[in-house]
């Protein structure tokens, strides 16, 4: 094998908050196999996903752009023309990497169940499937790939990408999850309500309006507080159910002799509010949605266990930091930057990183929704080192402004307070900054303009 080209395993959970693994200091569930992983590379603690929804974030992976720039903003998969053609896979395989998925795509455009045996899928996507489920068997059928014998002698690209933990949608509209039905508990072993499970001051309007009227997707207007927990207790299994298969991922490729040379990249496509802010799911801008794993382990395992506070945008940084350590150059100006440096220390880290990163989602229900919205409402989420800025489209008390270093559960809106009217016009103009790069000029005119008075 050539060592001076590293193999390449991406593990993707669904639905995973940052905050949902055990090496995050949550004590309310166990993810030793994802612990492991943490020990053995660095932990990003402020890492963001690109859009709070499956699809969106997806395709921002796999192309280093962001939904907006893409045309990709909610979970139909339909194929823009403008889509790009320069994708994860299609990259490493014109590089010479076998490349195969197992698991779930949820990516507009293929493959599907089946493309292993249709050559143009494969041909557009450079991937090849090799498993079309989503859990039991997902493990498995990974290690079988690593041990084949062709893995000695080719580097690979295999991306493990599980369903669960998104199987807690199903869990709140009654029906069994993917990965089978979660034991209902003793109420003794539930966890508590997070600390901000009640709505902060001046939420927005239009957020409980569409709660409202997406009752099929947030059935929790009539829930009662045991219910949040129980609903919290199955997100946590779930957490740890996945968690078990990535432990039997990780014997695989040790089994295979090839972890040393293997770079493994851990992350997750969105979050789960968990019960924060009485919301469950994602879709919101808040951090328990927007914040994901991410951790990278190199080859060799240098500077292991350590944890970096850099802002990471994983939709744009991802594409950019595999390929870095693959030695293959992205074609086209992509906006993501590779973490190599910060996981490697290098000095040259210091100089400076990304001040902020930008969080986009949107919600469409044509003929549902009230006025003003009818049909649409749009937000945008800029954090920066201290404070996370929300922006949306229409509605009362549109903006929001926290400063995470005394409201991490984001409870109090400062964007009606005298004293941070500066911070405020600041993320404001960052913001504007951000839509006038022409990535994001559909947000722009909803960006108040300096000095404009929060409503």
């Amino acid at each position: 094998m050539n060592r001076s080209r590293p193999n390449v395993l991406v593990i993707m959970t669904d639905q995973q908050s940052a905050t949902a693994m055990s090496c995050a200091g949550n004590t309310e569930l166990s993810t030793p196999a994802i612990d492991s992983l943490a020990r053995a590379g660095v932990r990003f603690e402020q890492a963001y996903c690109t859009s709070p929804l499956c699809t969106p974030s997806r395709a921002s992976m796999i192309t280093g752009r962001l939904p907006s720039a893409l045309g990709v903003n909610d979970n139909l998969e339909l194929v823009p023309e403008s889509f790009p053609t320069d994708t994860l896979g299609r990259l490493f395989a014109d590089a010479g990497y076998d490349c195969a998925y197992a698991g779930k795509w949820h990516v507009p455009g293929i493959p599907h169940e089946g493309a292993r045996s249709d050559t143009e899928a494969r041909s557009t996507s450079g991937f090849e499937e090799i498993f079309a489920g989503t859990h039991q068997g997902l493990a498995q059928a990974c290690a079988g790939y690593l041990s084949a014998a062709e893995r000695q002698d080719a580097p690979f690209l295999l991306v493990a990408s599980f369903n669960e933990p998104h199987g807690i949608c199903e869990w709140a509209r009654s029906q069994a999850p993917p990965s089978g039905e979660v034991p209902d508990p003793d109420w003794r072993d539930l966890p508590l309500l997070p600390p901000n499970f009640a709505a902060g001051t001046e939420e927005p309007e239009a957020l409980r309006q569409v709660q409202q009227f997406a009752w099929m997707v947030h059935p929790t207007q009539q829930w009662d507080e045991e219910r949040w927990r129980r609903y919290r207790y199955a997100y946590q299994r779930l957490c740890e159910r996945v968690d078990a298969e990535i432990a039997t991922l990780l014997a695989g490729l040790d089994a295979s002799g090839l972890r040393e040379n293997t770079l493994i990249i851990f992350t997750s496509d969105h979050g789960d509010m968990q019960g924060a802010h009485r919301w469950n799911q994602k879709k919101v801008l808040y951090q328990e949605a927007a914040g994901v794993p991410f951790i990278v382990v190199p080859p060799g395992g240098e500077n292991a266990g350590r944890t970096s506070g850099a802002l990471v945008s994983v939709g744009l940084d991802l594409l950019p930091t595999l390929c870095d350590y693959a030695g293959i150059e992205p074609a086209g100006a992509a906006p993501g930057r590779s973490v190599r440096p910060l996981v490697e220390g290098d000095p040259s880290a210091r100089a400076p990183w990304r001040e902020q990163v930008v969080v986009e989602t949107e919600w469409t229900f044509p003929g549902l929704m009230p006025p003003p919205a009818m049909s649409t409402l749009l937000a945008r989420l800029v954090r920066t080192e201290r404070y996370a800025y929300l922006c949306h489209s229409w509605g009362l008390h549109r903006e929001q402004l926290f400063d995470l270093e005394r409201d991490p559960g984001q409870l109090i809106n400062l964007a009606t307070s005298g004293r941070h009217q500066q911070v405020l016009n600041d993320h404001r103009h960052r913001l504007r900054e951000h839509c006038a790069t022409g990535a994001d000029s559909r947000f722009a005119r909803h960006v108040p303009g300096d000095g404009v008075p929060p409503r």
